[in-house]
């Protein structure tokens, strides 16, 4: 459930279904194999086109398999992508087994992953349960999403400007604060955390 990544690499968060600007992410950033990437999930749902986006994606990771490494994000999860966009789109133009041949897939994406032993990254972001990187390696795949725990948070928690833990606002997981994150680099031994899940106006943002 834990990636080792050698620097350098290009790391890219959701894409959901928007095929033509994962192509001109690619087009710009060097296709693979010329350029490592580490995408951080949310392959699925929203745009129009998550089959021709995941497809490559998957295509590329068994053609380049040292060069594009694939993170789960909370929408490669049937009770989710089921509700968003990806089901539909499936039913419509292949057929709903097909959704579920998917979705077995996501199972066994891996939750997080670790950048020269310095930067973590993950989809969501951290969680009370989490003590140290190690712990995810534990997890179990294939496995679903649980309601609660650490790969819940993985994937659903979220940063917030007031310290500590606290509820959050999508009704799953957690929010953190700054001081929970300077505590987790320092206890890990790690320089940063990277991750996605919600939309900035820049396209990245430091907390």
């Amino acid at each position: 459930m834990l990636l080792r990544v050698d620097a350098p690499v290009k790391i890219i968060g959701d894409v959901h279904g928007q095929y033509m600007d994962l192509m001109r992410l690619l087009e710009y950033g060097e296709f693979p194999p010329d350029t490592q990437y580490l995408f951080l999930g949310d392959y699925v749902d929203r745009g129009k086109q998550s089959i021709e986006t995941i497809t490559l994606l998957l295509c590329y990771k068994i053609r380049y398999p040292h060069s594009v490494h694939l993170l789960r994000g909370n929408h490669e999860s049937a009770s989710i992508n089921r509700i968003y966009g990806f089901y539909d789109e499936l039913k419509r133009r292949y057929g709903v087994k097909l959704w579920k041949a998917f979705n077995d897939a996501f199972q066994c994406l891996p939750a997080a992953a670790v950048v020269a032993g310095r930067i973590l990254c993950m989809h969501g972001g951290l969680s009370p349960s989490l003590r140290a990187p190690s712990a995810i390696e534990e997890l179990p795949r294939p496995c679903d999403v649980p309601d609660s725990g650490l790969l819940c948070d993985l994937l659903w928690s979220d940063p917030s400007p007031e310290p500590g833990w606290g509820p959050n606002d999508r009704g799953v997981s957690c929010t953190f604060g700054a001081d929970v994150v300077r505590s987790f680099l320092a206890a890990a031994d790690l320089d940063l955390i990277v991750r996605a899940h919600q939309v900035v106006e820049d396209g990245y943002e430091f907390f």
